[in-house]
């Protein structure tokens, strides 16, 4: 008879480097548009002390956008440059700590996801590293070597910003189709310089961006990078397709200094590969060796597109699987979306066995900022 997983697990205390965590649980960045202007205010605070006061060990923020003209494709995206938004930001942060958290921005640039004409800077063009879409519509000419000096730059100020106002790390927004992921993924990234070739040439560019954050926060500053098999265009897009490819995207990524792998999946507990049970996450701590957080659909019965495409909700299930895995060390941490977007008790619901307690996802919880 197997034995059931002690929920405990998730309750463990976890550090990366110096910071440390209380627990297993983090909340995982969700995009909210609650900003005007880009800017955070009370509402947005207080929506990040509710899950630090109910026992969220890692905060990450929904995506921020660093300091260039085409990084946004929504004027009420928070950014995370210019005086006001920093001020906002660290209000979150202090108060996030006030609470017993830890808290960390995801830094977030959209290339050619954002359309042509779009606010904010609707003067902007889209910038990608060949200047085209997932579906091959050209926007704009591929970036010069001046235009990725800047974003990384911009990239590297984010993250010493974040530092000075007292975040406890930062995380690269590098999946979903998005600007760093433009040039892991070769459907967008058809340059003939030393940007491109295969996977591995293909992380050079985050790889700049990664050593450039270090160089600005020092060597205790934790890093992380979000990255994903799936795109948003088509989401049956895969970035590699065998362990020997998955290497050799890890490899110049550590050698870079990233700290911690968000390992971005619709559903957390699926093979990644034939032959082997591990899940993206798990091969991914198996072959970089470093720690990683796995994601996707945690403590609901069903993934997050069916919400994006047909606007439904979920049900919350069991998540013993999720437990037996973790005491496995397949993973590290738990990074919990919808889950903790309609409960800031999720929790400490879970800690207590307060199951019967939780709450449904549902639409109309992606309306409202609680």
């Amino acid at each position: 008879m197997t034995n059931k997983p002690s929920i405990e697990a998730l309750f463990e205390p976890f550090n990366i480097g110096a910071l440390k965590l209380n627990n297993r649980i983090a909340m995982a960045p969700m995009t909210r548009t609650f900003s005007p202007n880009g800017i955070p205010g009370e509402d947005v605070e207080a929506y990040y002390r509710r899950r630090a006061e109910n026992e969220v060990g890692l905060i990450i923020t929904e995506g921020t956008v660093i300091n260039h003209p085409a990084s946004a494709s929504n004027p009420s995206v928070p950014r995370f440059y210019g005086e006001e938004a920093l001020k906002g930001w660290k209000r979150v942060v202090q108060s996030v700590h006030k609470a017993g958290g830890r808290i960390i921005p995801q830094l977030w640039h959209v290339g050619t996801q954002r359309a042509v004409g779009q606010e904010p800077n609707p003067e902007a063009l889209p910038i990608g590293p060949s200047g085209i879409t997932a579906d091959g519509l050209k926007v704009n000419e591929p970036m010069t070597q001046d235009e990725i000096d800047r974003v990384v730059h911009s990239f590297a100020k984010a993250a010493e910003d974040a530092q000075k106002i007292g975040f406890d790390g930062i995380e690269l927004h590098g999946g979903h189709g998005y600007l760093i992921d433009q040039f892991f993924w070769k459907q967008t990234n058809c340059r003939i310089d030393q940007y491109a070739g295969g996977i591995a040439e293909r992380t050079r560019f985050a790889a700049e961006i990664v050593k450039a954050c270090r160089h600005a926060v020092g060597p205790d500053f934790p890093i992380i990078l979000r990255f994903s098999q799936w795109k948003r265009r088509p989401f049956t897009a895969k970035l590699v397709y065998t362990p020997d490819e998955l290497d050799q995207f890890l490899s110049p990524l550590v050698d870079a200094g990233v700290d911690v792998f968000h390992c971005s999946t619709r559903r957390f507990w699926e093979p990644e590969f034939e032959n082997s049970s591990l899940s993206l996450a798990g091969w991914t701590k198996k072959l970089s060796g470093k720690p990683v957080i796995t994601v996707g659909s945690v403590g609901l019965d069903n993934e997050f597109l069916s919400f994006f495409a047909e606007g439904k909700g979920a049900q919350n299930v069991n998540i013993d699987g999720l437990i037996q895995r973790l005491e496995n060390k397949e993973f590290d941490l738990v990074a919990v979306g919808r889950a903790l977007l309609v409960d800031p008790k999720w929790a400490v619901k879970i800690r207590d066995g307060r199951i019967d307690e939780l709450i449904p996802f549902s639409p109309e919880a992606s309306k409202v900022l609680y």
